[in-house]
Parts: structure tokens; C-alpha cells; sequence
């Protein structure tokens, strides 16, 4: 069976050649997966409405963005111009997500090319997020009486504070985040599992740690996980702070995929953070998301 997964050509907004936020890769990363022969086709999402995201964001936000009329240090907090492009961006991957969520439910594994918006709270956005698709795809489902119980591990090097802030009085969603310590946001939220790791930690004590979790983990009854696949703990990130090879993120995301996969619990993964210093080997990073939940189908 071809792995499902989720792309959409406006998830490149424009944001000036000179960005920080490497929003090529979004572009670069669908091509890939063809030329690798990883995807043939891949499912297009519509933009997420209003009525869906007003399930993990407050009516007020929602309007600021799509009328553009949200203040400047608001703006300046997300870290994208609010453009068109950019709104269309965030309305139509967060569609992603969801859509991604409802394949996984019924394929049992499904992959967006975008997502793990995971800084957007319900009233704001943060570091790179407008919208928090995770979050909103968590409450759709469980709204529409798909599932009961959701996993959101968190594998980025940032926390995910806006999952843990979004879901902290919500039992129906289990959050876990894995990520460095001393990195962004300075001010963590609290999760329902933290672990926080040191700076410049390396391959075994990360899968090792990683491993120990996954067993606390399997204890809990889910019906379905969000994964948030960020690359951004490569020894070579610019945002990074840890030291993960090429082989250690591969090990990670077979580790993690086939613990979920063996239990029969429908899977979505989406990308995370990665800000590689190196653009090609950014989008091969976060390949190996697509490569690991194909080859185990």
C-alpha cells in the first residue's frame, strides 16, 4: 500500500527570498518524495474553516489573521508578515493536518508535508506558527466522535508549549514533548510528560531516553497519535543545540513509528521544526519522516 501523504503548493507563502524560516523546503520536500519514488500522488487538503478552527482558537484570533488586522507585536511574535500568502499558508496546512488525521485513521498511518504548528496558542501565535494544526485536527476528531483518546509526542528540539497550553484541562489528550532544555521558549509550559534534555547530547542517550518514555507511553489506551517530527535536533541545525546525526534521527523516527504501528494505533506524523545550515540536507531530514512510515506499510 503507498504511504498517504498530504501537500499542497500554497504551503510556500511568500515571505521574501532573505527570510530566516526556510519556507522553500515545504516545495522542495513534495518534489523529493516524488523523485524518490516515496509518493506518486499526494491528497490536497482544502483550507481549514472557520467553524474547525474555532475548536483550539478563539473567534478573535481567527478574524485577526484572515482580516489581517492582528497589532504588530503580535506579528512580530509569529515572526511571518501577514500577507495573503501567509494566511492562505496557514489556513490551508492546518487543512493538511486534519485531512492527514482522517487518513491515518483509516489507513492507519498518514503524513502531511507541513505542520506541527506547535507554539500558536488558542489566542495567539508564536516562533513560526500561525494556526496550531495539531491541536485543531486533535479537537476535530475527538469532536466528531472519531476517536476518544489522543497522543501528541512532540519530538521538535522546542517545546510544544501550545499543545500543552491548548489541551492542559483536557484528559481526552495525552501531550509529551522531548526537547532541549535551554532552548525556545525560555518560559515552558507543562505537559502532561516533559523531558528536558541537555545541550549537545548525542545519538544513544537521546534514542536511549527516548526509549524509556516510549515504554511509560504504552502504558496509557490511544486511538490515535500526532507526531511531531521535528529535525531540528541535528548536530547541524541553526536553531538546534543537540548533537543528532543523519542516522540518529532515522533510528528515532523508526522507533517511534513502528512502537505505534506494531499496536495497531493510527499514526498522522507531521514535519516540526528544521532550520538545517545546509537547505538540501534539510529537506533529506525531513524525508525521512515519508521514508520510515512508507516502508513500514
Amino acid at each position: 500500500m503507498e504511504l498517504p501523504v498530504v501537500n499542497h503548493k500554497d504551503y510556500v507563502a511568500k515571505i521574501g527570498d532573505d527570510h530566516k524560516f526556510p519556507i522553500n523546503k515545504f516545495g522542495e520536500l513534495a518534489k523529493y518524495l516524488i523523485d524518490q519514488k516515496i509518493v506518486k500522488n499526494f491528497y490536497n487538503p482544502l483550507a481549514c474553516s472557520f467553524e474547525t478552527l474555532n475548536r483550539a482558537h478563539s473567534k478573535n484570533y481567527i478574524n485577526d489573521i484572515k482580516n489581517k488586522t492582528l497589532d504588530e507585536n503580535a506579528i512580530k511574535k509569529i515572526g511571518f508578515p501577514l500577507v495573503d500568502s501567509v494566511v492562505q499558508r496557514s489556513l490551508v496546512a492546518t487543512g493538511g493536518t486534519v485531512l492527514a488525521s482522517k487518513l491515518a485513521l483509516n489507513y492507519g498511518i498518514a503524513c502531511n508535508t507541513a505542520g506541527g504548528s506547535h507554539h500558536a496558542t488558542r489566542d495567539e501565535g508564536a516562533g513560526y506558527c500561525v494556526f496550531n494544526d495539531v491541536a485543531v485536527a486533535a479537537k476535530h476528531m475527538l469532536s466528531k466522535k472519531f476517536i476518544k483518546r489522543v497522543l501528541i509526542i512532540d519530538l521538535d528540539v522546542h517545546q510544544g508549549n501550545g499543545n500543552s497550553e491548548i489541551f492542559k484541562n483536557d484528559r481526552s489528550v495525552f501531550t509529551f514533548s522531548m526537547h532541549c532544555k535551554s532552548n525556545y521558549p525560555a518560559k515552558k509550559s507543562n505537559s502532561d510528560l516533559d523531558v528536558e534534555l541537555k545541550d549537545n547530547i548525542e545519538d544513544k542517550e537521546y534514542i536511549d531516553i527516548l526509549k524509556k518514555n516510549l515504554l511509560l507511553l504504552n502504558k496509557e489506551n490511544f486511538d490515535l497519535i500526532f507526531y511531531i517530527a521535528g529535525v531540528d535536533i541535528h548536530y547541524n541545525d541553526r536553531l538546534g543545540k543537540l548533537k543528532i546525526t543523519d542516522e540518529g534521527i532515522k533510528n528515532r523516527e523508526e522507533l517511534v513509528i513502528s512502537n505505534f504501528f506494531d499496536k495497531k494505533i493510527p499514526l498522522c506524523g507531521v514535519l516540526g521544526g528544521g532550520y538545517n545550515k545546509d537547505f538540501k540536507k534539510l529537506v533529506e531530514l525531513h524525508a525521512i519522516l515519508h521514508k520510515s512510515c512508507a516502508s513500514i506499510l
